[in-house]
Formats: C-alpha cells, structure tokens, sequence
C-alpha cells in the first residue's frame, strides 16, 4: 500500500466529501485530474499503471508521478487545517486571552485583565493544557501587587501544581516511548529482555507513582504501558482492575469527548483485558461502549479502530459458542485494504482458527494459502509471536488434512527456525506441544493410551486454568481432543468454562 492509499484509507465518508470540496476550490484550471485520481484511489479497483492510462489514456508516467505528488501534498495539507480547525481553536483562544491580559495590566486595567486570564485559566484546566496554564498562572502572580482580591500563597499553590503536572506528562511521555521500543524489540525483532524489571525501573527512574493526578493523555498512555506488559507476561488478570479503575478516573474528565481517540484506544484495552480473562459479557459491554464512541463526531474514528473492533467481538462471540456468528462478523472485513496491516492479519489467522475449530478444513486451508509472504516480513508486519501462531497452525491442519510430505517439511523448518528463539525465552512449553504433536501425527493409535496422557500431564508446567492464556488453552485443547477422542471445539468449551467457575470462586 502506497503513502497515498494508506492515507486515504484513514478517511471517514465525510472527510472524502470535505476533501472533494477542497481540491474543486483549490484548482483553478478545469482541466486538472486531481479529483479524478483521488476517486480512482478511493474505489481501489484499478493498479497504478491502469489508473495511469485511464486518466491520460497513455502511459505518461512523468505526468501521472507529478499528479500523485501534488494530490499527496494536497492531502497533508487538508489534514493538517482540519486538525487546526478542530484542536487550534482553543489554543488560540487561550493565547488571545492570555495576549489581551497582558495588555490591560501594562494599562492598568488589573480588575479587565484579571477577568480574562481567568476565562483563559477556566479553558486551558478543562483541556489539560498544562503549558498555557502555567503562562496564565506566572502572570497572575507577576501582577499580584496590582489586585487586592488576589491569594498569592492560593495562585502559587497553583502554579506549582501544574509544574507537577507539566513534568509528569513529559516524564510519562519519555517512559512511554522507551517502553514502546522495548516492545518493538521483544515482539518483532525476537531480542529476549526481562519486561517486568525493565517497566518497574523505568518507572522509578522517572519518579513516575501511578497514583499522581494525570492529564487524559497520560492516563492513556499509562493504560497503554500495562497493556503491554500485560501482552508480554500474559498476565491479564493483574492489569483488569487497574484498567477499569482508571477509566472511572477517566470518565470523570471534562475533555474525555475533545480527546476521543485516546478515549476509544482505553475502551479496546479495557475490551482485550477482559476477553483474555475469559469474561466476554463484560468484554462485549465494553466494545458497545467502544463504537458507541467510534460513531461520534459524524464517525470521526471508525474507519480507524473499525479491524481492532470486529476482531475483538468476533473473538469474543466465538468463545461463547457462537461460531457462525464470530465468522459472519470477519468474513466482510477480511478483504478491503486498511492502513491496520497487523490487526488485518490477526483478523484472517482468527478466521483460519475458527474454520479449523468448526472442522471446515478446507476453508481453513483456503485462506491460510492466502499467506504467500516470508516469515521475515510477517514478524516486520505483526511480530514473531504471531508467525510462530500461524506455523504451529498450519502444521496441525496439515495434519487434518493427511498432508503428510507438508507436515514433515513444517515440522523441520519450525525447528530449524524457531527452537533456539523459544529455548531462549523459556518457552520450552511450546516445543514440548509440537513434540507431543509429532507423536501423535506419527503414531495416532498410542494418544488415547494411559501411557500417553499421564506422559502430557506430567511433561507442562501448567498454570491454574483461569490463568492460562485463552490462546494456549486453545493449542491445547487440540491435543486433548485427540486424547479423549472428542470434538475439538466442544473440548475448547470445557476448558474456557471451567476457567470461568475458577475465576468465580477464586
């Protein structure tokens, strides 16, 4: 996907329409094949020299790359005023505020000036703006003297607040990138680091307490940071309450609708925590919660959050025994290209499972030979944990569908390939899966032994089930039906609700 499809893509119906109206007054030739391109763009049915010709009815390649590059210049350009419109104003109001004050008090005109820079103060607090805010609060102290209704100790109580404020949000915002890298390494380059100890210590080296007052902006960014330990560790159940707590603090924010993207972004993390734990009513609650929001501001974000959604709810109604529903709720979005590259491929490796766990192989097999990239550019594109998903994967469908030569080769290249990775970050559990995996493939006739099942049962180090990641229980219950000699899906259940009783009486 090009720079230009890709931004197209982020735009809602009205935006496209807001964009067509922009460029009609923008030109001043009639001529001009700017709106023409944008529309070819936005029907995405045509490749690049196709759209070339159609538009010069020739190969004019030096005209078509200039007219892309204008029309891309013309799309930053309207982004970037439409966020002005939207954000700037109130800024610019402040500083108004702020300028006009300053006027008054070298005029004198203490009482004028002191109304205003308190509209402004009223403004720049209701939208967390903690660097016009200081500005109002210095000058008020500076021209203290002049006012008698003035509280010096008061305002500079104040001002010494929102200097807190100020650098938390700049220490958080540090720590939030560096935590952000460290992801990067441990998920898509393979790197192993100790997550937990590198969060606790990044924390306290910033002298960051979770406790401190946070803007709306650091809440998220705080709620982001868990989630992602959260992901490394696997450990969803430690973060819910804090998910949950933190965004009754955050509902209680006057600006919670000026800032809805970060809004929408807690809603998902919320959403996720909750389906890992095995809770899909509440999970479910919360993603009506969440498109609710998506909707507003004529849907202002849905095109963006609209994969992380689907996703999570078909996830969620699969898990519930609602399987042709879950596949209804992915089929349509699985093929239209998004900007959401990694949340697309989560979506088309859930439908594989949910065809596999339905025993619709050849749908499952279908789509899985849909997957024509190398595994160094699905590890850049979604990590390495999701291609180590896609493999195990395909090999236990191969093995449904008596692949044999397939089943060999995959089962070589995974070890070749992965092995030394997952030694290295003690998940040797894996490799003790594929290895009972193996031997069943090998010899069916022995997996429904005494022998065997004692042998599985004593080889993991197995978690209570309520803890287990709904996705291990998942790989697991494959091997298990094939023990008890069972349906696949129906095994799946049975653990997933024997985690919910445990959950409920823990």
């Amino acid at each position: 996907m090009t720079g230009l499809n890709e931004i197209i893509s982020t735009f809602s119906y009205e935006d496209q329409q807001k964009f067509i109206t922009y460029l009609e007054k923008k030109n001043k030739r009639k001529d001009t094949k700017n709106v023409q391109l944008f529309n070819l763009l936005l029907k995405d049915e045509l490749n690049s020299n196709e759209i070339c010709t159609k538009l010069y009815k020739n190969t004019k390649k030096g005209a078509y790359h200039a007219l892309r590059k204008r029309l891309h210049e013309s799309l930053i350009d309207f982004t970037a005023n439409q966020r002005l419109q939207e954000e700037g104003s109130v800024n610019m109001q402040i500083i108004k505020y702020i300028l006009a004050s300053k006027s008054f008090l070298q005029q004198k005109q203490y009482k004028v000036a002191y109304k205003i820079l308190d509209k402004a103060e009223v403004l720049a607090i209701e939208h967390s703006l903690f660097a016009l805010q200081n500005e109002i609060y210095h000058t008020k102290i500076q021209y203290a003297y002049a006012n008698p209704l003035a509280k010096i100790d008061a305002l500079t109580l104040k001002f010494k607040n929102n200097q807190k404020n100020i650098q938390l949000e700049d220490e958080l915002n540090i720590v939030y990138a560096k935590i952000r890298q460290t992801l990067n390494s441990i998920s898509y380059k393979g790197e192993v680091l100790d997550f937990q100890t590198i969060l606790h210590n990044t924390l306290k080296q910033h002298s960051i307490d979770i406790n401190d007052s946070m803007s709306f902006k650091s809440l998220y960014q705080l709620v982001t940071i868990s989630s992602i330990s959260a992901f490394i560790t696997k450990d969803y159940l430690k973060i819910e309450p804090f998910l949950i707590d933190t965004y009754k603090s955050i509902i209680s924010h006057k600006n919670k609708e000026k800032q809805l993207f970060y809004h929408i972004q807690i809603l998902y993390a919320i959403a996720n925590a909750l389906f890992r734990n095995k809770k899909f009513k509440e999970s479910l609650q919360y993603l009506e919660l969440m498109v609710q929001h998506m909707n507003l501001k004529k849907k202002k974000y849905h095109n963006t959050f609209k994969l992380k959604y689907h996703l999570l709810k078909a996830l969620n109604h699969n898990y519930s025994n609602e399987q042709d529903k879950a596949i209804q709720i992915l089929e349509p979005v699985i093929r239209p290209k998004h900007q959401d590259t990694e949340t697309l491929l989560d979506i088309r490796l859930s439908l594989i499972v949910f065809h596999f766990q339905k025993n619709e192989l050849k749908k499952a097999h279908s789509l899985i030979s849909k997957f024509y990239h190398t595994d160094p550019w699905y590890t850049e594109k979604a990590g390495k944990e999701w291609v180590i998903k896609k493999n195990l994967i395909e090999i236990l469908l191969h093995i449904e569908l008596q692949n044999i030569n397939l089943v060999e080769s995959k089962l070589l290249s995974f070890k070749r390939s992965y092995y030394p990775y997952l030694i290295s970050i003690n998940q040797q559990r894996v490799i003790t899966y594929l290895s009972f995996i193996e031997m069943y493939y090998k010899h069916p006739e022995n997996v429904t032994t005494d022998a065997f099942k004692n042998k599985v049962e004593n080889a993991f180090n197995w978690l209570e089930t309520h803890k287990e990641d709904i996705f291990v229980i998942s790989f697991y219950s494959y091997l298990k039906s094939k023990m008890h000699n069972t349906n696949l899906f129906q095994v799946t259940l049975q653990l997933i609700k024997q985690a919910q009783l445990e959950l409920t009486n823990s």
